[in-house]
């Protein structure tokens, strides 16, 4: 599988949902296998919150491969040696792409920090859509994404109705919901608490506290309780004490592992920008209702949701196929018996990879 990592630079302004600007900005992406003659043969592949353009493969050095290895490249369910694939790094992450913690101005010490505007993910998408603009790529095969990924295919097929023959969102959600919203803030609060993060002002790299706990409340999310009990159960750390005060079950262990790891790859600006934009989801917004929304919608739509998905429920988007079918639009919905949790998106891969081949083979199209 042939692999690319590149960053395209945009002069021209960028204007955001808020009615601010960035300019200049940038988007680090990396792109597998080859373009076609026609560029006919593209999928765009979106990330979720802590993921980056680094979807598959690995780069010299690396210890484990890019965070959707499983399901890109030769002969696997998003077939590198069919498809040209494209992953970008949403604005607003930190890996490459314009975000809090990059120059003002090219060349500058001063950094955005909170200067930087409030991110979409319509922005977001607006800003990948540019980038596809300048590969003189007219018309997509595919957008896949989970979870704020997931976010992102959604928003392109209502914003560029047309672009993408299949938009396949995975374990997301139409709108976010006020206990995502509250469990994003707690972890937000969990950052700005942490006296090390001196109001943004922190220096790059800094080992902060607070992202670690904040990363500690998203597992809390991200994998079942059932999961949790599976694989910890009441289980106590044997060096630790039992009636330590901070003696620690196998579960905090884990958690506090977790989260002390965190801080080592990921920026907390970044993280609180990015729980901003899931916060403020709402396929509905500049459309007067969900229905007008879910109308501009021409395109192939395939759902796939987790039964033991506790952070966007399977009800979310069991909700979004009803909006669909009452507009008279192409949706197909599948629920993957799971009880894992909100990540069975990234860990699971065997059970849903082979509904991402039958649909891009166009097996599926018969159901419409």
């Amino acid at each position: 599988m042939k692999i690319e990592t590149k960053l395209a630079k945009f002069t021209k302004p960028l204007y955001l949902e808020s009615g601010r600007i960035l300019e200049p900005w940038q988007i680090m992406y990396e792109t597998y296998g080859e373009l076609n003659e026609d560029k006919s043969n593209v999928i765009l592949v979106t990330h979720a919150l802590s993921g980056s353009h680094h979807a598959a493969g690995m780069y010299e050095g690396d210890r484990k491969p890019g965070w959707w290895d499983g399901l890109i490249g030769d002969a696997k369910a998003i077939d590198t040696s069919k498809y040209f694939v494209i992953a970008t790094n949403v604005i607003g992450s930190c890996f490459g792409s314009t975000g809090p913690m990059s120059p003002i101005y090219p060349g500058s010490d001063e950094r955005y920090r909170l200067k930087f505007p409030v991110i979409t993910i319509k922005d977001m998408v607006k800003a990948q859509k540019i980038l596809l603009d300048s590969l003189g790529i007219k018309k997509l095969k595919a957008v896949i994404g989970g979870s704020m990924g997931g976010m992102q295919a959604l928003r392109l097929a209502v914003d560029y109705p047309g672009f993408a023959e299949y938009i396949i969102p995975i374990a997301t959600t139409y709108q976010t919901k006020p206990y995502v919203i509250a469990i994003n803030r707690a972890m937000m609060e969990a950052i700005r608490a942490d006296k090390e993060f001196k109001n943004g002002n922190y220096p790059p790299g800094a080992d902060l506290k607070g992202l670690a706990a904040a990363r500690m409340i998203g597992y809390l999310n991200y994998i079942s309780p059932s999961t949790f009990e599976k694989k910890f159960g009441r289980e106590y750390v044997k060096t630790d004490g039992m009636f330590e005060l901070f003696g620690r079950f196998q579960v905090e262990s884990y958690l506090e592992y977790n989260g002390a790891n965190f801080p080592k790859w990921f920026d907390a600006l970044s993280y609180i920008y990015l729980l901003k934009a899931i916060s403020l989801f709402d396929i509905s917004r500049g459309f007067n209702s969900l229905e007008d929304a879910f109308k501009q919608i021409s395109d192939k739509m395939f759902l796939i949701s987790f039964s033991g998905d506790t952070l966007f429920f399977p009800q979310e988007m069991r909700d979004i196929k009803k909006y669909m079918d009452k507009v008279g639009g192409r949706c197909q919905y599948f629920e993957i018996d799971s009880d894992y949790g909100h990540d069975s998106f990234l860990v699971e891969i065997d059970k849903f990879d082979f509904l991402i081949r039958d649909i891009l083979k166009g097996d599926k199209d018969a159901g419409f």
